[in-house]
């Protein structure tokens, strides 16, 4: 089965990703590629900080890799935070920050309408390919279950009565902007190889 790096430092991005590709490809972590340090993210779309990504792993290793970049836009805030979801309150921030910043500029406000979109780079001797996922949904007013990561306990996806965090791993793989993105991968490296 063909190796992968995927480009994060993201624990909880990497058991998502893997259980996704299981069976497709053997999907290896920075740590295992003996790579350390901050991965830049300095372009101003998703696609720009996914391919930004991508190469700065495959410039050290000319391995093929991928990287994704997320962001979560909210109607009511112009599309922000958007490309910057993860440093949304400030450059070291926890999720719960962010999260605290995002309910107070919601505050009082009643369109709650936002979406998560997902780009996946993917490079392959030095070629990119992208791969894209979204899913619309609402921001709640209050944060709702333990698990998945980020903004997953004020999401609450579409058709669904539960956020993110209150859904089991394998139900938010199913209809995630993340799973769409990585599927779609999924599928074209099926082509491409036996």
């Amino acid at each position: 089965m063909k190796n992968l790096v995927f480009a994060t430092n993201n624990k909880h991005k990497l058991h998502e990703v893997r259980e996704l590709l299981d069976g497709v490809v053997e999907v290896r972590s920075l740590e295992e590629m003996n790579l350390s340090g901050e991965i830049p993210e300095t372009a101003d779309t998703l696609q720009g900080n996914a391919l930004q990504k991508a190469l700065w792993v495959w410039e050290r290793t000319h391995t093929d890799c991928f990287a994704d970049d997320t962001g979560l836009e909210v109607a009511a805030l112009g599309g922000a935070p958007g490309v910057y979801s993860a440093r949304y309150a400030g450059e070291h921030c926890s999720f719960d920050d962010n999260i605290n910043k995002l309910l107070a500029a919601l505050d009082g406000n009643d369109n709650r309408k936002a979406c998560f979109r997902t780009v996946i780079c993917l490079v392959e001797q030095g070629v990119p390919r992208y791969f894209e996922g979204r899913v619309d949904g609402m921001i709640l007013t209050e944060r709702h279950g333990a698990e998945g990561f980020g903004y997953d306990p004020v999401f609450m996806p579409d058709r669904f009565a539960v956020s993110f965090a209150e859904m089991p791993l394998e139900v938010k793989n199913r209809i995630s902007h993340r799973g769409q993105a990585v599927r779609a991968l999924a599928e074209y490296l099926k082509t491409i190889r036996p």
